[in-house]
């Protein structure tokens, strides 16, 4: 199974670019043990139009991003806020289930789409706070390095 983040923006050039690209480093160095095939990062322009407008085309862009046949996870504050457990739990779960792949959607300054928010399979959140997406796209790729950690018995996560 890949593993693939679709986000709106592009963050190269930043601080927060260098740390996802470490954690998306660690995330491949471990995948094959983990019975993975792989982490990518897809980003898509974030548009310049207001409100709706803006959340539909980048809805679009993210949705053509989108792997065939794969699980759709959804950053989503009204979402679920797993424990880095339960994300590991979660990847095991679809890797066993053989599913090609599994998308985290991580939206720009408004948000994601609702339409993309419906057909997403999961929700995840980290809590009801706001976070600018060039954070939340690296502490998403620490917790998805931590959970292959878990599924490969590393001693990286210790809680």
């Amino acid at each position: 199974m890949r593993l693939q983040i679709s986000a709106v923006g592009r963050i190269s050039g930043t601080p927060e670019a260098q740390l996802a690209d470490e954690y998306v480093r660690l995330v491949n160095a471990l995948a094959r043990q983990a019975g993975l095939k792989g982490l990518r990062v897809a980003e898509v322009e974030a548009r310049r139009s207001e409100g709706a407008a803006r959340l539909a085309e980048e809805g679009e862009l993210l949705t053509r991003s989108l792997p065939p046949g794969g699980l759709v996870v959804a950053l989503d504050r009204r979402g679920e806020p797993w424990s880095s457990e339960e994300l590991a739990k979660r990847l095991g779960e679809a890797r066993d289930r053989a599913l090609p792949s599994m998308t985290f959607l991580v939206g720009g300054a408004d948000g994601l789409a609702e339409p993309l928010l419906k057909a997403a399979d999961r929700r995840l959140s980290f809590g009801a706070q706001t976070w600018p997406h060039r954070l939340v796209r690296a502490m998403l790729l620490e917790q998805i390095y931590r959970a292959t950690t878990i599924l490969v018995g590393h001693p990286y996560h210790r809680g």
